[in-house]
């Protein structure tokens, strides 16, 4: 499989089980991996043949700021979902970062990386 990946789409979203989460919202940050056959674009130089990841990104960002969850594991795998139906896509490698987690100690990040694949 080749890889197409998107590091870093952001996104402000209001997810999180504090009342203060869904109230302020805050930065919410996707990196995808993309795995699908290329070869097929590559030899007619056709986008139709591919991935558009324009629009994957778009999507994505769209469910960040969409309807609210209480878990990160919600929310990637909703971005999961969006991502397997694009036709070339075979498997997706998510991971969303809540830097801005309400936690109590210093801290750099909090992901969640999820992998799912067509049936």
């Amino acid at each position: 499989m080749d890889r197409v990946a998107l590091r870093g789409l952001k996104a402000r979203g209001h997810h999180g089980v504090f009342p203060r989460e869904r109230e302020e919202g805050q930065t919410f940050i996707v990196d995808l991996v993309l795995s699908l056959d290329t070869r097929p674009a590559a030899a007619t130089d056709d986008l139709a043949k591919t991935v558009h990841y324009g629009v994957v990104a778009e999507e994505v960002v769209d469910v960040v700021q969409g309807e609210p969850v209480d878990l990160i594991e919600t929310l990637a795998e909703r971005i999961a979902q969006v991502c397997l139906k694009h036709e070339a896509v075979r498997e997706v490698e998510v991971v969303v970062h809540k830097p801005d987690a309400p936690i109590t100690v210093p801290f750099d990040d909090v992901t969640i990386t999820i992998t799912r694949s067509r049936v």
